[in-house]
């Protein structure tokens, strides 16, 4: 049975363990961590930043096995009803088995029954099909926007799809 609780340091050699190679480490991370590749100690250093903020959660997926998965959760609006997923990432090695779905069901729950959320938003790139798939799967709908986010990423552009889902209730 898969768990959600909060992110420990202990969870990030796990974490990065999983990032192959710096194109998939840029579909995770996009620009927020400029060398690839990075250590637990980079990203509990990244982390210990918003140690005390109350507006950003990082979170860490478990089961039987261990750690699974990870995804942080900031609010986006100073009333605390829009709430945007990032870094989400499951272990390489159960990726399309459904761990992915499951862990976004667990923190969806967790927005709108716990932080009772309005909203929950995330971008995606164009060239990350499994994840977009994933992020539909259980319900995020694409946003129309004025303008298609752009990054540069390893000499190309990456466009970026945004995502949201509303509560339910």
């Amino acid at each position: 049975m898969l768990r959600l609780r909060p992110y420990k340091n202990c969870d990030a050699k796990y974490i990065v363990s999983w990032i192959q190679d710096e194109v998939a480490f840029r579909k995770w991370c996009a620009d927020r961590y400029e060398s690839y590749p990075i250590s637990a100690d980079d990203m509990n250093r990244q982390y210990a930043e918003t140690a005390d903020a109350d507006d950003f959660y990082a979170m860490t997926a478990f089961d039987e096995s261990g750690v699974v998965g990870h995804l942080i959760m900031r609010f986006t609006d100073k009333d605390k009803k829009a709430l945007r997923f990032g870094f989400v990432i499951v272990d390489d090695t159960k990726r399309g088995k459904g761990y992915g779905k499951e862990m976004l069901t667990l923190a969806l729950k967790y927005a709108f029954e716990i932080l009772k959320v309005e909203k929950v938003s995330l971008g995606v790139f164009e060239n990350n099909e499994p994840a977009y798939c994933c992020y539909k799967a259980v319900g995020f709908q694409d946003v129309a926007l004025e303008k298609t986010e752009i990054y540069h990423v390893m000499g190309e552009d990456w466009s970026c799809k945004e995502l949201e889902i509303t509560n339910p209730v």
